[in-house]
Formats: C-alpha cells, sequence, structure tokens
C-alpha cells in the first residue's frame, strides 16, 4: 500500500525515516513508544498511532514485548522511502536552470570583433567545441529577468582566459551553456551565453553565442520576443 492512501501521510514517513536511521533496513530494532514521541515531538499516542498505521499499511512489521516493541521495515516500506529519496535527489541533483526572457536588439558592433580574435577562437573551440559566428545575438531583458539573472552564478561556467598579444591586452569572459526559444516554438540548443569581465553592458543586455548566426536560423529582428535557457540541456 502507497504512502499516499488515507491513513498514512507525510507524519508517518517521518517516522518510517526515522526508524530507518535508527537501522531499521538493517533488521529488527527495538523501540519504546516513549523514546520514539520524544523523538518526534510528540505524545505517546500520537508515536503508537503512527506505528500502527505503518504496520497496517504494510510498511513495518512490529513485535509488541513487556518492555516495548521490535520493529522491521519491510520491503514495501524500503520502497516508499526510495521513492522519497528520489524525488529529494531529482530536487537537488538537477542541473540548474535559468529561464531569461527579453527582445532581440542591435548590439554596438563589438561582439564580432571580440569573438573573431584568434585567442578567443582557440578557447571557445577547445571548451564550448565550436567556433561561434563571429558576432553575437543581443538580447535586452525585461525586468524580471534582470532580476532573476543573478541565479545564473549557481550554474557552472566555461571560463575563457584573458590573453595578449604584441598590441594589447584581452580580458577573460565566462560562458554558459544555454539554448534559445522563440515566441513561436523554435528552439536551438548547443549555444552559449557570454559575458565579458569588462563590459559597458548594463545588467539588462545578455548576449549569446553559436556556431550559426542565430538571427539567419530563427528567422529573428530586432523587437522579437525570446527566451534564453542558461544550464545543461
Amino acid at each position: 500500500m502507497s504512502l499516499t492512501a488515507p491513513a498514512v501521510g507525510h507524519d508517518e514517513l517521518a517516522t518510517l525515516k526515522l526508524l530507518a536511521l535508527d537501522g531499521g533496513l538493517e533488521g529488527d530494532r527495538k523501540i519504546s513508544c516513549a523514546d520514539l514521541a520524544e523523538r518526534l515531538d510528540a505524545s505517546n499516542q500520537t508515536a503508537s498511532r503512527r506505528l500502527q498505521r505503518l504496520e497496517s499499511a504494510g510498511l513495518l512489521e512490529r513485535d509488541t514485548v513487556s518492555d516495548g516493541q521490535w520493529v522491521t521495515i519491510t520491503d514495501e516500506g524500503e520502497r516508499e522511502l526510495r521513492a522519497a529519496y528520489e524525488e529529494y535527489r531529482r530536487i537537488f541533483e538537477t542541473a540548474p536552470r535559468v529561464e531569461l526572457e527579453g527582445t532581440v536588439t542591435s548590439g554596438m558592433g563589438e561582439g564580432r570583433h571580440y569573438i573573431s580574435l584568434s585567442g578567443y577562437q582557440r578557447q571557445f573551440a577547445e571548451r564550448l567545441g565550436y567556433e561561434p559566428f563571429p558576432g553575437t545575438l543581443n538580447v535586452e531583458l525585461r525586468d524580471d529577468s534582470v532580476r532573476r539573472r543573478r541565479a545564473v552564478e549557481a550554474i557552472e561556467p566555461v571560463p575563457i582566459d584573458g590573453w595578449e598579444d604584441e598590441e594589447r591586452t584581452y580580458g577573460p569572459a565566462v560562458c554558459h551553456p544555454a539554448a534559445i526559444e522563440t515566441a513561436g516554438g523554435e528552439f536551438v540548443d548547443g549555444i552559449h551565453t557570454i559575458a565579458p569581465e569588462r563590459t559597458h553592458h548594463d545588467d539588462d543586455q545578455l548576449e549569446v553565442i553559436a556556431p550559426r548566426k542565430l538571427r539567419d536560423v530563427l528567422e529573428l529582428d530586432d523587437g522579437d520576443h525570446v527566451i534564453v535557457h542558461v544550464g545543461e540541456h
């Protein structure tokens, strides 16, 4: 029987978890209702009622003796705990993603120059797996996405190191894996956001690089709405 049954709920699952932490999955464990109640911050009657419900649901086996009771978590009880574990694992182990919405806008043309420089191109090929189209797609973010942008810091970046030639020094940049979606539902992944360490752009300006010219691939014009999904896909 599942924990979704009316007689068994989250309180019983918490009790089952506590018993498992005490070794209930390894074999019989002796407990008293008074000790269990104290650890659950509940009354003796509540602790006893939870054990009864777990037993009735087939998640626990009990053998009452004069000075307590022996309990064992059943195979069905272990399955319920594993199901709960998988749900938490999906929450905390799934790679974080951030959705940023905005409109396509024309940049100032600097992206084409810097993306084409050999010191960057070599690193793009090695670390991103492609040489970007010379230029960036510029997206002006909505106000709510500007606020949400800080969450991108939780996503593992792809660093692009600074370098220098005979004329000048070029600063480092940070890339994040991304995908882009249009208002019509067209979707392109395998692209990256890029943020130079030194930039005149405000937080509402997002730059995207890709192997091909995204304006042509997605038939984008200034003012078109897009969603940039930042994170592994």
